[in-house]
């Protein structure tokens, strides 16, 4: 994916800060963008590639295959897009038209994708389909809002994790799930892979020119896929903080602030808005503002 507006090094400007994020490929370019609009110089370097892996969703797509489950529980948007990728080429929705109710649960923003013709792949009879979407964007909230699952089975497709150990994040949500009466059915959708060795070649060399201002995670996994860069670099975390005093670390949400703290990353700031991106770009704004006058 290209994404417009990427930084070259250089020593920090202190009215167009440059921030750097290390989200896959997938997400890159909404958070470029907003970071474009508030002034910001974006510099792209991320850890982790992801790839969808539709034969792993195929099992369940076949006719009949989704009348055993009550509910489709998505915990990121490359869930979604796996999904649909593996639903597209069929002639024919998941679903008859008549039948119990089966519920969609996602988070924030990544609803959106949950539309018109992804329920129409489902079911041709949208009444058949109910879309959930938690107040609070996170795994636990959409566990919650779930509610009792009564023996009731729900399918989650969550990624399968090469190259790093797997957060928590996941096992901790279908402990949440069978902890409420669900029985939770994991399908590996997408691959989530490191990004290798030198994935944060453009973070160092912006360190090392005193030109970063900030640096943006969206989750914990990122974390690890940095630190394993810098590693091959000789460098640590604090490395970074050592060239650029005035780094800001921030975090998309408290599940990533928390990771990164696993990990021995500390967070400057936490986005309590965390069903986009604007959160955290709202938060940069606020720490940032005093370099600005």
């Amino acid at each position: 994916m290209a994404v417009s507006n990427m930084s070259t090094t250089g020593v920090i400007s202190l009215h167009n800060p440059t921030v750097a994020f290390t989200t896959p490929p997938n997400y890159a370019a909404r958070l470029s963008e907003l970071l474009t609009l508030n002034a910001y110089n974006p510099l792209w370097c991320p850890t982790l590639l992801v790839q969808p892996t539709p034969s792993t969703l195929t099992p369940y797509l076949s006719p009949h295959s989704l009348d055993p489950f009550s509910a489709i529980a998505f915990t990121s948007r490359t869930a979604i897009q796996a999904f649909l990728q593996a639903a597209t080429p069929l002639s024919e929705p998941l679903l008859p038209s008549s039948g119990p109710i089966l519920t969609l649960a996602a988070l924030g923003k990544d609803s959106e994708l949950l539309d018109n013709d992804f329920i129409s792949r489902i079911c041709s009879n949208s009444e058949r389909v109910r879309v959930l979407v938690p107040l609070t964007a996170t795994p636990s909230a959409l566990a919650a809002a779930l509610g009792e699952g009564g023996g009731r089975k729900v399918l989650c497709p969550v990624p399968r994790v090469v190259g790093l150990k797997e957060p928590p994040v996941v096992p901790g949500f279908l402990r949440d799930l069978r902890a409420s009466g669900w029985v939770p059915v994991r399908v590996e959708a997408y691959e989530t892979r490191w990004a290798g060795p030198r994935c944060a070649q453009g973070i160092v060399r912006a360190s090392e020119e005193g030109g970063l201002g900030a640096v943006v995670f969206t989750s914990s996994a990122e974390v690890e896929g940095l630190l394993n860069s810098l590693r091959e670099f000789g460098l640590g975390f604090g490395d970074l903080r050592t060239r650029c005093p005035r780094l800001v670390v921030a975090a998309h949400g408290p599940v990533t602030a928390a990771g990164a703290k696993r990990l021995g990353v500390e967070v400057d700031v936490v986005s309590s808005k965390f069903d986009s991106f604007d959160g955290v770009v709202d938060v940069l704004n606020v720490t940032l503002a005093k370099f600005r006058d």
